[in-house]
């Protein structure tokens, strides 16, 4: 009896065992805090600001060789107290293997994703989201990505109406190269959203190496579902590393169709500590034709783990 049952128990262990070892599991985390001076168009104040600061978990678990589960599970962090202490980020559960990606939550857009690395003031002020839409998380979607072809992949984000009266959304994406520059030299995308968060959009990315500058490229057009607020826009980004320290500008446009013209201007430069953390500055200025402009000086540190 004894027996049988040391010879139970080793079988479950070793199953427990086997279950643990499919699954690969990742904590992570990105503090993000700033000191600045800010002025939103009524008088300049200081804050300290919690820039996106975030915390999750994601991984893997091995169904077999062809299939995986992929999942992940993020909360963003209002370090300076002055917000709610987490609230929702990308939250999804999918499946993965040779026929691509297809995730069920809440995520980023295929639109939203398809930026890459162009937007270099991201999370900041001088985000791309101040001036023009298309910057989405949505919930309830379905999101399909095809596995990359000779460096291209196609994506697709679903966003169910949820209720009677909504109308089904969709957004769509098709990109060559990589985001982070290191396995190819160019990262181009197009994409475009229909009835996304009230807006029609279609937006144009390339980023790219050139004698040592990160050199990035965008435009977009946009309008609301009713025809109204039509607007194009330009972006212009560049980067340029000198051992630990990288020097950064950014340069966007909105011109709306009835003449009122926005801008933003951000100038930066980030400083490597470590591989997990740098220190930075920036000064972001807004000119707005119909409302007031804008103007942010700020210093802060980004740990991520």
């Amino acid at each position: 009896m004894k027996l049988s049952k040391s010879i139970v128990n080793i079988a479950l262990f070793s199953a427990l065992s086997l279950n643990v070892l499919a699954a690969d599991v990742s904590f992570y985390g990105k503090a993000n805090v700033s000191a600045q001076s800010s002025d939103d168009g009524e008088g300049s104040y200081t804050e300290i600001k919690s820039n996106s600061s975030r915390i999750g978990f994601k991984g893997t678990h091995t169904l077999s060789d062809e299939l995986e589960v992929i999942y992940q599970a993020e909360f963003q962090v209002d370090i300076d107290g002055d917000g709610d202490t987490f609230s929702q980020r990308n939250q999804y559960i999918g499946l993965q293997g040779v026929f691509g990606q297809v995730l069920l939550g809440k995520n980023d857009t295929v639109l939203k994703q398809s930026q890459g690395k162009v937007d270099l003031f991201n999370d900041l002020n001088g985000d791309i989201k101040t001036l023009w839409k298309g910057e989405n998380r949505m919930s309830d979607t379905i999101t399909y990505k095809s596995p990359k072809f000779s460096g291209f992949q196609a994506g697709i984000t679903y966003i169910v109406a949820d209720s009677v009266d909504a109308e089904d959304a969709y957004s769509l994406a098709l990109s060559y190269g990589d985001k982070n520059l290191k396995k190819a030299k160019v990262y181009a995308a197009i994409a475009m959203d229909s009835e996304v968060n009230g807006y029609d959009t279609m937006r144009v990315t390339m980023q790219s190496k050139v004698a040592g500058f990160i050199l990035g490229a965008m435009v977009q057009s946009q309008e609301k579902i009713d025809g109204s607020a039509e607007m194009d826009g330009a972006l212009v980004s560049a980067k340029y590393v000198i051992d630990n320290l990288s020097l950064k500008g950014q340069f966007q446009t909105a011109n709306y169709d009835d003449g009122d013209d926005k801008s933003g201007f951000t100038a930066g430069a980030d400083y490597k500590l470590s591989n997990s953390t740098k220190l930075y500055g920036f000064y972001t200025t807004f000119d707005m034709d119909s409302s007031s402009d804008q103007d942010y000086l700020g210093v802060g540190i980004d740990y991520q783990f």
